[in-house]
């Protein structure tokens, strides 16, 4: 083990107003800002605070590991399938997370390029998930999930 790694912490405000992750190469810690298949509650953040971060964290590169708090994958997954009834990507990585979880296995840490193929809160630029949810900007299209979410 490499004792003497640098982290670059990120503020990340959404889930609260002080949230942060620590970031390097190719880990990301990111708390409750985003999940596997989801992203945390709005606690004292706001829904554009919360897409500003998420925004930040989808400049990492696809190789980044995400680490998130918790494994509510398969309770994300069953929001995701219902936001994104389509999405054959978000089908097959179903169908992967339950084995693992069956086999008593993580489904963390996660790529980001999967997070950027499955997770409906970093599609919210998508044209084709917009017009589903008949919102017109990504900010939008947050919001609608997020208030989705909370409800599911």
């Amino acid at each position: 083990i490499d004792f003497n790694l640098t982290f670059q912490v990120m503020q990340l405000p959404g889930h609260t107003l002080g949230h942060i992750a620590y970031y390097s190469a190719p880990v990301l810690f990111c708390g409750d800002t985003l999940f596997n298949a989801g992203c945390g509650r709005l606690f004292e953040g706001t829904a554009v605070q919360m897409w500003q971060s998420l925004s930040r964290i989808l400049t990492l590169p696809d190789q980044t590991l995400v680490y998130a708090t918790h494994e509510y994958t398969l309770a994300n997954l069953e929001f995701a399938r219902w936001a994104d009834p389509d999405n054959t990507e978000l089908a097959n990585y179903q169908h992967w997370c339950q084995l693992q979880r069956e086999q008593q296995q993580p489904t963390l840490p996660t790529p980001l390029a999967v997070q950027r193929q499955i997770n409906p809160f970093l599609r919210a630029e998508d044209a084709a998930l917009q017009h589903r949810w008949q919102q017109h900007n990504a900010v939008d299209l947050f919001t609608a999930l997020r208030s989705a979410k909370d409800r599911f």
